[in-house]
């Protein structure tokens, strides 16, 4: 059985401000979505993409795009085994309870959270009153192109 992994996670703010994206699902992944970091997920029924907001076209250019701005990523100091039991209950818990939606994306080596700008301040008060700390980003951290 694997071990859970609770409080106590180290955590850090990725620079920029986020926005998630919708677009129809046989969209070819657009140009804009190639740099800096970038999570894109396709299904049977979208393209999602999330990406700096900066990134984002003016003008769509007749693309049927949604899009959901003005969110803060943060970082789980990973790597975490994919066995590893708890990781992100561990952060949306503490959420949860101060009433604080989150979007979550996971890699092969760790995961993050999207939490609304407007409540940075309340979400890392939340992640740090529950035992978790905030930290610089490592010298591995993404950075910004």
């Amino acid at each position: 059985m694997a071990a859970m992994q609770g409080a106590g996670r180290k955590f850090s703010m990725v620079p920029g401000t986020y926005a998630v994206c919708r677009l129809p699902a046989n969209s070819a992944v657009p140009e804009w979505a190639s740099r800096g970091f970038v999570s894109i997920t396709r299904t049977a029924d979208e393209l999602s993409i999330v990406c700096e907001e900066r990134r984002l076209p003016r003008d769509p250019g007749g693309i049927e795009l949604q899009a959901e701005r003005g969110w803060l990523l943060l970082k789980l100091q990973g790597p975490f085994p994919l066995d590893a039991v708890g990781v992100l209950a561990s952060v949306a818990r503490p959420l949860a309870e101060a009433a604080i939606s989150l979007f979550a994306l996971s890699t092969f080596d760790t995961d993050y959270i999207l939490v609304r700008r407007t409540r940075a301040k309340e979400a890392i008060a939340a992640l740090t009153l529950a035992g978790h700390k905030l930290v610089e980003p490592t010298s591995g951290a993404f950075r910004r192109s």
